[in-house]
């Protein structure tokens, strides 16, 4: 017989492997829309068909992960109905408006501008048409502005009190809204879908120069992804450097297992770079660390004391392992991020961009790399928060609906079989559409390097340098 704790873990485990999915699409979906938009601008401006074709090419793409993310993410909210009605019913008064608000902003502006930018070229002006594309983009980041308001406010809850039966009443709207994380999470989740969205760009137009198939096109779409990678990288490693000084401020007990430090350090903390996280007996084994370093990251000196998980109750610290490990994933990709970038200036540099055949392979493999890194970071940041829901006011335990083990398990194992089937459908489906970038018209670009448009070897500054 199953008991109530197995009910939890089965709980936490299905909201897990679901929003797992559903966070891939959206991370997606925000910097494509973007990126359409930007292809759409550039067309306008320079009147070079090449992006034209290019936004034709990704809008098809970017309808059908926008809809598997739409589809995904109604299970999510399902959920909360079925096993987490507690939380819901003590949250709702601040969680619900935010939703709804969500809903009603940006939902109802992408919705209304979708087809429009999908199927009225042809039938609206110009104008109106990248007007549409505008507001798909621009609705996209809304959504991502409410849903991180909603998750940032469960992390660092402010601007409510607590009602005679427990539940959150919001007492300051512009508190609830923009609380001690909000802004941190945001920067940090927009740049990583514009990351994630540059890297399968770039490994898109990188298979394709390596396969010859489309080298104008191809070029053009390599070469704004790698900007987009040589740019905002080392821009989103500040901004995660930002947000993790933001959580050891409001969520010390996240940190401490992402860092490891099982055991305070009074005159400066090692950065433990690698090794095993030993729970039971409160010790990272095989630890390979630079001495202080952690301080000096963290409190900008290295000899600053830091506190360690053994100021925190067990009760109340988070799991090391998952949280340490999944921290060191992000970290790494992100700054494996940051090297494709900075290899592609120095290809750039030496008009090696289109012919680097390298460089391609490894853009390619880079490819999910963003996707990875978001879970990577969600992973981070939503175990780190546990045992609670709303942090330091409602633990996960208290959350859950009256329902027993089993009845979970079973709605677990239909959701994994369901989702393999459905989405990995709709993966493989997306990824046979960007096999089939169509040929460039003009015969002598596929006989060698990129030679119209201004793109060749010795004038790698093209216009992708206004673009993304």
């Amino acid at each position: 017989m199953f008991d109530t704790f197995d009910a939890e873990i089965l709980a936490r485990a299905q909201f897990a492997f679901t929003v797992s999915f559903h966070i891939i699409f959206p991370a997606f979906s925000i910097g494509l829309a973007s990126y359409l938009f930007v292809l759409e601008g550039l067309y306008l401006w320079k009147k070079d068909k090449v992006y034209l074709e290019l936004f034709d090419f990704w809008k098809t793409i970017f309808a059908v992960a926008f809809g598997m993310g739409v589809v995904s993410g109604l299970v999510m909210a399902y959920q909360f109905g079925t096993n987490w009605s507690v939380f819901s019913d003590k949250a709702g008064p601040v969680i619900g408006p935010l939703m709804g608000y969500e809903v009603l902003t940006a939902f109802f502006l992408e919705a209304g501008f979708l087809g429009v930018m999908l199927f009225g070229r042809n039938r609206v002006g110009a104008g109106l048409h990248f007007l549409a594309t505008s507001m798909v983009a621009l609705g996209t980041l809304i959504s991502a502005t409410w849903i991180l308001a909603v998750n940032s406010w469960m992390q660092t809850p402010a601007g409510f009190a607590i009602n005679d039966v427990g539940q959150f009443i919001p007492v300051d709207w512009w508190a609830v809204i923009f609380n001690p994380s909000f802004p941190y999470r945001l920067v940090h989740m927009v740049i990583a879908a514009y990351l994630t969205t540059a890297f399968v760009v770039g490994a898109v137009g990188a298979w394709h120069l390596l396969k010859r198939t489309a080298p104008l096109r191809a070029g053009k779409m390599f070469s704004m992804a790698m900007w987009m990678a040589a740019i905002v990288a080392p821009i989103q490693i500040f901004a995660g450097d930002m947000h993790g000084l933001n959580t050891l401020e409001h969520q010390p007990a996240k940190v401490m297992a992402m860092e490891g430090h099982f055991e305070s350090h009074p005159d400066g903390a090692p950065l433990i770079l690698f090794g095993i996280p030993n729970e039971k007996e409160k010790r990272v084994d095989y630890a390979i660390q630079i001495p202080k370093l952690s301080s000096l990251i963290l409190k900008h000196d290295i000899n600053a004391p830091l506190a360690g998980l053994d100021t925190i109750p067990e009760e109340l610290q988070p799991p090391v392992f998952i949280v340490f490990w999944s921290f060191r994933v992000m970290v790494a990709l992100g700054f494996a991020m940051l090297g494709v970038g900075l290899w592609s200036l120095w290809a750039r540099s030496r008009g090696t961009l289109y012919t680097s055949s390298w460089l391609h392979r490894v853009a390619v493999v880079m490819g999910p790399a963003g996707f990875v890194a978001v879970l990577a970071g969600w992973v981070t940041t939503e175990v780190g928060r546990q045992p609670y829901t709303v942090y330091g006011h409602l633990l996960t335990s208290q959350s859950m609906s009256a329902i027993g083990a089993p009845a979970v398990a079973a709605s677990l194992i239909a959701f994994v079989i369901v989702y393999f089937l459905v989405f990995g459908a709709g993966t493989f489906y997306l990824l046979r559409l960007m096999a089939r970038l169509p040929r460039d018209p003009t015969p002598e670009l596929d006989e060698g390097p990129i030679r119209t448009s201004g793109i060749t070897p010795a004038t790698p500054h093209h216009g992708a340098h206004h673009g993304h």
